[in-house]
């Protein structure tokens, strides 16, 4: 495979594990108590972005490891076919 598909892929497997990453262990101003003038309560409290970028990082590293590892394995290409 070449290096812009298997980047392409990365980027989509990215994405999407950064939607599922991105609620995780954030609170809403709303439940901290400390609502910010002019802002959404349900806006988050404190951001904490880039811990939520690194997990996502390494999620989509592993899962695009065990995605070509299952499309290039002979066993499974076997059963599917």
């Amino acid at each position: 495979m070449q290096i812009g598909s298997l980047l392409a892929v990365y980027f989509v497997i990215w994405w999407l594990c950064f939607i599922l990453v991105l609620p995780i262990g954030s609170r809403s101003q709303a439940e901290a108590g400390e609502i910010v003038r002019g802002s959404d309560p349900g806006a988050p409290a404190v951001l904490r972005m880039w811990p939520k970028v690194l997990a996502t990082s390494a999620l989509a590293i592993a899962v695009t490891a065990l995605l070509f590892w299952g499309l290039s394995n002979p066993t499974l290409k076997e059963y599917w076919n």
